[in-house]
């Protein structure tokens, strides 16, 4: 069964695992593929850029949605629309790490 997963990622702090797991597919002869949500990038160092690389030469592909790439970094921009379109040939959709936490806030039952 032929596997086209799409990691989508809102939090740039699971950004790097989810470029791993994307490449990880795509070794697997699977084909993957990054959408990073809302200008949410990580620090891109030059290994996750190599591994961006990577995922392109295994014909998965890298994208953004709402903001334009980090220079030094080639993302392909997308509208939400067109992000839509993409999502509808997937098998597989993964909302990849937690969401952002909306407070700095201890919780009332916490200490």
């Amino acid at each position: 069964m032929e596997i086209k997963a799409y990691f989508l990622v809102t939090n740039r702090f699971y950004a790097v695992d989810a470029v791993r797991s994307t490449l990880g597919l795509a070794v697997e002869n699977q084909y993957g593929y990054i959408t990073f949500m809302n200008g949410e990038f990580p620090k891109f160092t030059d290994y996750v850029k190599e591994n961006i690389d990577w995922i392109r030469d295994m014909e998965g592909d890298v994208f953004t949605v709402g903001a334009e790439a980090p220079e030094g970094v080639e993302l392909n921009p997308l509208s939400i629309e067109e992000l839509g379109e993409k999502l509808r040939e997937a098998t597989h959709i993964i909302c990849y790490g937690l969401p952002k936490q909306s407070t700095n806030e201890t919780p009332e039952g916490c200490a």
